[in-house]
């Protein structure tokens, strides 16, 4: 929940266009084994995109066989941090009834991704969303851990600089001891020091799931006590060369 509570009007509440949060694939399967037919049946009749990443997106439609070409079709890289004023612009067509779909770099709009401000600012001005289904890594992640799915918390990426990353690390396992899953991701090419970091830092008993490549034809997700894991670094070491 969100306490900042805005007073303004809402000037577009007629509207009848719908922003819609186009899930994408989280690995290189095709979006057709990742997201449901009715879902790719929308994506083919929409015409407005708000995007990530352009060049991205343009090969995810493509791979979805828009029936226009990628040409014929508007779609604005609203990049990582977009401005306030760029996104009332971008919003502009829904005012006419124009449906816009935004679209993340991978997985769920709005979620660990810039895409939650032009949701926030369709809301403000009394626009519908409309989320769609479509592959999470968080919630695949849980799904498959064996841990607790009734109180868990995600918090994006770990620092990167050791002594600030290993305190990060001592902060959520002490809230793990509660009962709460904790949740991060991290980049491939930090996924061998960010474990090694969890090794060294976590305390025996403390339980540790690793979930790789999700939905992929690498697709390994295990969970093991961290003394088991330590236990078992050739192990370790391919799971997460998946």
């Amino acid at each position: 929940i969100d306490a900042r509570i805005s007073r303004h009007r809402r000037p577009w509440a007629s509207m009848s266009g719908t922003l819609y949060l186009l899930p994408t694939p989280i690995s290189s399967s095709s979006p057709r084994a990742a997201l449901p037919s009715d879902v790719i049946k929308l994506a083919h009749r929409i015409e407005h995109f708000l995007v990530e990443d352009a060049k991205t997106a343009r090969a995810f439609l493509k791979q979805l066989d828009h029936p226009k070409s990628v040409r014929d079709l508007t779609i604005i890289e609203i990049g990582h941090a977009p401005r306030e004023t760029d996104i009332a612009q971008w919003l502009a067509p829904l005012r006419d009834g124009v449906d816009i779909a935004v679209v993340s770099e991978a997985g769920c709009p709005a979620i660990a991704d810039p895409g939650a401000t032009l949701v926030a600012a369709a809301h403000r001005n009394g626009c519908k969303v409309q989320p769609l289904v479509g592959p999470s890594s968080i919630i695949l992640a849980l799904m498959a851990s064996g841990l607790n799915g009734q109180r868990f918390r995600f918090v994006g990426y770990l620092p990167i600089a050791a002594p600030e990353r290993a305190a990060a690390i001592h902060a959520l396992e002490a809230e793990s001891k509660g009962g709460e899953t904790q949740i991060f991701i991290e980049t491939p090419y930090r996924n061998t020091s960010m474990f090694t970091a969890l090794l060294q830092h976590c305390q025996p008993a403390t339980r540790l799931a690793v979930a790789v490549d999700l939905t992929g034809d690498g697709e390994a997700v295990q969970q093991r006590t961290v003394k088991e894991w330590r236990a078992r670094p050739a192990e370790a070491h391919l799971l997460l060369k998946q």
